[in-house]
């Protein structure tokens, strides 16, 4: 059985939710990053950088969210996430995964260390304004993607919408506008598919 560590409402969600896409069983192990339990020994032992998610499947352990998401979209057979290896469309997905870690949440990223992840005496207020500006050129380009399309490759939802869609509820929190009314109504079906709804609901104790 694949076990998640992971702290809600961070990274770890993109995982969390491609498991409950996938619908195979799995654990989860919170991992309280407020509280510091990122740096517990017992956790530096699994990932020494003390970051979330980490996948374990019995002794392999993988980090990175991307990676990971990866990971379980490959994992058996069941529903599909990704498409087939050596296609165009896996190469897409591929673009689109690196486009949201590359280009997507950087912004996003920079507001939150910038508003309280940081020391106080390293953030930089002024970036902020930057960065909204940035994650509107990224959705932007999400956009033009889009269009008419359902998914970002079209008709069938992948991993590279698991990725999009948390870095979209990532901004909402922060409110931060897309600008791109086509981007908002594409995050308004990522958000009502159940599986998403199953992760707002989650509970640490779930997963079993």
């Amino acid at each position: 059985m694949l076990t998640l560590y992971g702290c809600l409402k961070t990274r770890s969600d993109r995982a969390l939710w491609a498991l409950e896409e996938k619908q195979i069983p799995f654990r989860f192990e919170q991992i309280d990053l407020f509280k510091g339990e990122g740096r517990s020994p017992a956790f530096l032992a699994l990932n020494p950088a003390g970051k979330i998610p980490l996948l374990r499947d019995g002794d392999f352990l993988l980090t990175e969210s991307s990676a990971i998401c990866y990971y379980i979209a490959d994992y058996q057979d069941g529903v599909a996430l990704a498409p087939e290896f050596g296609t165009q469309q896996r190469a897409l997905c591929d673009q689109w995964c690196s486009f949201v870690i590359s280009e997507l949440e950087q912004p996003l990223w920079t507001i939150s260390k910038h508003k309280f992840v940081l020391p106080a005496a390293w953030r930089v207020p002024g970036v902020i304004d930057t960065a909204r500006h940035e994650f509107t050129v990224a959705t932007a380009l999400l956009a033009l993607a889009l269009r008419d399309q359902q998914f970002v490759l079209g008709d069938d939802f992948s991993v590279a919408d698991i990725m999009i869609g948390q870095t979209l509820a990532w901004a909402r929190a922060f409110d931060v506008p897309t600008e791109q009314p086509v981007v908002d109504a594409y995050a308004e079906r990522l958000f009502a598919r159940p599986a998403y709804e199953r992760v707002r609901n989650f509970l640490p104790a779930q997963g079993l």
